[in-house]
Parts: structure tokens; sequence; C-alpha cells
């Protein structure tokens, strides 16, 4: 025990010694007394105080006193009356008033007339009906009586100050009155603190110790002249905990989105970002989405003023693309049986999906090919915990000979295993795939599946018309649900709330804090 104690006091800074020693002296000292009797400044000694309590030498004790004074208008209130002591005044002699003659008739402001009328029927001295004021019994009994906050008011105008917690229960009730109302009062905090030795202080003391200044930094001199060997040092500890650091890290979206680039990459896929602004024919037309369709709405999709419309692709693709959602064109299908409109086709629209980089991708090249896209995409959803009218989409694609439905799961097992999931399959429908299905990922701490992603194989509707012969796959998922998963986050908008607190906590897979 004794080498313990001996270790703490080497390793006691200069200050703690000092403040140490002065309450043994003075057990009841207070911090200004410290400072005026060990020649530290008030700071150094709070210091010393702080690192002292965190170790457990000393208690630190924190007693908050409030002291109440008026402000100059609290003074004029005091001398002149409340406003609605005013009003009050009036009622009791002519017993009704009207609200249009109160600020003449009292010889109030008309500035404070609508707050005078507020307090004067929130304490019941009247009513009010028909814009009239009418005196009440409560008002008729306090002609002559003051009510508690006008009690307090008097009271802190002859003693100047008054401790708060010196109230008496009626006077507090006043106090509430007074300080809901603005600049009234003024409420000066004053702490003080008072230290208690602890036992393993006293056990310090007992051991003793000897106050020298210690050497913090060395000069060139003393070390040419050999002093520094005649000076003391205070012992590092070793084992004290280092302060936090809290070093810039990328998001956690930016992760999450990175780390499926990686994945992507490694699987030998290449990137495409595509545009923000499209037009809707490769929003929806391309993708065989018919014009009336409910994702079209204006409830559902962004339509872009400036600029109002955007250029059809050249060629034959809109041609066949407007055979194909009419009649089927020569693709086995009936279509959607209906007069395909071009002018609804150019109106500009923020992506809703990224499934339109596909087909734009499928357009402009050969298969084979293998691509993803990650992107921000737009809808007009309603802000609450799981939706927002602004996320992140991933797209996967995949088209070549021989590519089937077989090739879809595989690739969809292999993505999902390097994101860390247990996957399964579910039938599901979509307009631009067939077969389609959804993904389904295994969250062992709830112990239950979750929808993660779509996927399918595109529609011969939407092949045909880019000029494609051979099957491609296509799968997506929404990156904010992914990083709800991996964040446990319940609500959406944390992860752009910009929360500093939870973003520095926040543990990533490799157990580095952000």
């Amino acid at each position: 025990m004794s080498e313990d104690i001996q270790k703490i006091i080497n390793e006691l800074h200069i200050y703690e010694k000092k403040f140490l020693k002065e309450l043994s002296l003075n057990p009841s000292a207070t911090p200004e007394e410290i400072a005026e009797n060990t020649g530290m400044d008030i700071k150094s000694v709070m210091s010393a105080a702080g690192s002292l309590a965190a170790k457990d030498i000393i208690e630190v004790e924190k007693n908050v006193n409030e002291y109440i004074s008026l402000t100059d208008i609290g003074i004029k209130y005091s001398d002149e009356g409340f406003p609605e002591r005013r009003i009050l005044n009036v009622l009791n002699e002519k017993k009704q008033l009207s609200m249009k003659n109160l600020a003449d008739e009292s010889g109030i402001e008309k500035k404070e007339s609508n707050i005078a009328i507020g307090w004067v029927v929130r304490k019941k001295w009247a009513k009010i009906d028909k814009g009239v004021l009418f005196l009440t019994d409560t008002g008729n009994e306090f002609e002559s009586k003051q009510c508690e906050d006008e009690k307090l008011l008097d009271l802190l105008n002859e003693k100047g100050q008054i401790l708060k917690n010196n109230l008496s229960d009626d006077l507090a009730v006043g106090f509430e009155n007074l300080n809901k109302r603005k600049n009234i009062i003024n409420i000066k905090k004053d702490t003080l603190h008072s230290f208690k030795i602890l036992d393993k202080g006293q056990a310090i003391l007992d051991e003793g110790f000897t106050i020298q200044e210690q050497a913090t930094q060395l000069t060139h001199k003393q070390l040419k002249d050999g002093e520094w060997k005649n000076l003391q040092y205070r012992p590092y500890d070793i084992q004290a905990e280092a302060p936090l650091s809290f070093a810039g890290k990328k998001h956690p979206l930016r992760i999450i989105i990175d780390e499926i680039r990686e994945i992507f990459l490694n699987m030998g896929f290449s990137e495409d970002n595509g545009d923000i602004l499209e037009s809707a024919f490769w929003n929806f037309d391309s993708l065989f989405q018919p014009q009336d369709h409910a994702a079209r709405e204006m409830q559902d999709t962004f339509y872009v003023k400036n600029p109002l419309t955007c250029d059809l692709p050249e060629g034959d693709i809109v041609k066949l693309t407007a055979q194909t959602h009419e009649t089927g064109g020569d693709t086995g299908s009936t279509g959607w049986l209906y007069h395909w409109d071009e002018d609804v086709a150019r109106q500009s629209v923020l992506r809703t999906h990224t499934t339109g980089i596909s087909t734009k991708h499928l357009f402009n090249h050969e298969p084979p090919i293998k691509m993803f896209s990650v992107g921000r995409v737009f809808r007009r959803e309603t802000f609450d915990y799981k939706h927002l009218p602004e996320f992140h989409q991933v797209e996967g694609l995949v088209c070549g000979e021989g590519i089937s439905y077989q090739n879809l799961l595989g690739t969809l097992k292999e993505f999902y295993k390097k994101l860390g999931f247990e996957v399964r399959f579910r039938p599901a429908y979509f307009p631009y795939t067939y077969l389609s299905t959804e993904c389904e990922v295994y969250l062992e701490e709830k112990e239950s599946w979750i929808e993660l992603g779509g996927s399918g194989m595109f529609r011969p509707e939407v092949l045909k018309p880019l000029g494609i012969n051979q099957p491609a796959l296509a799968f997506g998922l929404g990156i904010e649900r992914l990083a709800m998963i991996r964040y446990d986050v319940s609500d959406i908008r944390m992860l752009y709330k910009s929360d500093i607190k939870w973003l520095r906590e926040l543990q990533l897979d490799d157990g580095v804090k952000l």
C-alpha cells in the first residue's frame, strides 16, 4: 500500500500537492482562500481540484445559489402597479370596461394592453364577453388584497436581492408568475464549491510529501552544464487514459457506397454514373412503363420546369419503343394498347431510380456487358422515419449470350455474401422484368428476414427497342436501407442529420470509431 501511495505522490502535480496541503490545514477553505494562501490563481485551483477528484483523493461538492432582483421595469411595476392591477382598479369602480377604451380608462400604454388583458383574465379578476371586461367575484376580493407576485415584487423592491431558496411557498408561486413575464426580474447564479479529503487523500497526507518545483521543459543550458541532473521530475502515469481523439473519417453512407463500388469492381463490373436530370423516355418509357402508370403522377415524380423538355435519342429506338407500348411490336407482347405520346416522353424529370442508367447503357454499348451504377434518386415522398424525397440506389446489369435466371441468383448470392449477408429469394413483380425476384437477407440479432432489393431478367419489351437480342439481368437496392441495417438505425433521417455525437460514437465493422 505504501508503495502505491508513494507512486501516486510522485505523480502529483505541484498544484495538486499545494491544494491538498492547504485543504488539510483548513478543511472548510473556499477556492478563493486556497488561491490566496497558495499563491495560485483560481483557475489553477479548480483545475487541481478536478484532477484530485478524478483520482478519488478529494470530493468536490457544488452548490448553486440563485439570487433574485428586480429590473428597472420590475421597479416601475412595484411603484405604479402591474397593468392588470390598474385595470382592476377601474373595474372595481365601474364593474365593466369596454376593451376598446381599455388603455384610456386605465392609463396603461396600448402596447401593454394585450398582456394586461391576458393576466387579468388568468388571475380570474375579470372575464371577457363580446368585447367587454366584467369584474368577477375574485376581482372584487382582490380589490384590497395583493396576489403572490405583487407581494414578491414589493419585497424585492424593498430588499434589493433575495435568495430564491429562502422564499416561502406562496412567494415561490409569485416567483413562478414573475419569471413567466419578460424583463421583470434578474436571476443571478452563484456557485459555491466545498471540498472533502477522502481516505486516499488522508493516506497521502499521512505518508507525507515535499512541495518542490518540478522541471517541465529542459533548456539547452541545463543540458550542457549538467544542471538537469539536480532537477526534480514528475513521473508520467503510463496507465492514464489518453483523451479521446476524433480524427476526420468518411461518412457512414460514403463508407457503404465505397464498399459496394469495390465489390462490383472486384466482380469485373464497370461503372456508369448517368444523369440526375433525365427525360421521361429513359426514366419510364424505355423500361416499358406505360405513360398512365401511377409512378408518373405528379405526387410521385419531380417534374422540372427548366429545362421543360429533353431531347430524345436518335435512330429507330423512339419508334420501336412507341410500337412496343402500343402493340407490343415484334416482342410477342400485346403492349399496353394505348396511343404513345412523344411529348410525354420528352418531359424532364429528376430520375426516380437508377434503372434508367441500365437501359441507356445497353443502348450505347455492345454486349457482353457487366455494369453497375451508384447514385442519388428523387421521389415526392413524405418525410418520416423510413422515407426521404432524396436517397441512393445501386444498380447492377449483366447482358450476354447464355445469361439466365440461374446466373441472376448466383450473382446476387455472391454480391450479398460479400456484403456479409445470408440471402434468400422470393417471387416478385416489376413492370420491366420477368422472371422477377426480391432478395431477403437474414438479420441474426432480430432473427428475421428483411427485403433489401429487387431484381429480374429484363423483358423483351425493354431489350428489343434497344437493339439487344441477348438476355440481360438487372438488380438493385437502396443504400440507406442497407445503412440502417448495418448501423442499427431505426430512423432514416439520422443518416442526414449530421449528429456529431452519433457520428463520433458510431462503430464501424473494423472497430474504428468515426
